[in-house]
């Protein structure tokens, strides 16, 4: 198994539990329009975890693949709406959040690499 992979497994797990240590967090930069933002927050912490590890299973690597490039598409809603201004970017930087975008093409491209 490669490295990166590894790497990327623990990646997701993490992020994923950190929705459920930290779920205020998360729920305080998802757009309005999502509804029940905390069962949001919640379940994507799930599937996150759910996705890193399958990455480290050869039987469910490109189906979790998929699934992070599809989670990765959905959470350029909320890296839009934190650039909307200091009211949604919970006190990160602008630049940082700028920066997170060309960073998630990135991401996305890692994990296509084991579809």
């Amino acid at each position: 198994m490669n490295w990166d992979l590894i790497i990327m497994s623990i990646m997701y797990a993490f992020a994923g539990i950190m929705h459920f240590i930290k779920p205020d967090a998360y729920i305080k930069v998802m757009p309005r329009f999502f509804k029940a933002r905390k069962f949001l927050v919640l379940l994507s912490g799930g599937i996150e975890i759910a996705l890193g590890i399958g990455l480290l299973f050869q039987k469910t690597r490109s189906i979790s693949a998929i699934g992070i490039i599809l989670m990765l598409l959905v959470f350029f809603t909320v890296h839009f709406n934190m650039l909307r201004g200091d009211k949604f970017a919970a006190g990160v930087p602008k630049w940082i959040l700028i920066l997170r975008i060309p960073i998630q093409f990135i991401l996305i491209w890692w994990a296509y690499l084991y579809i």
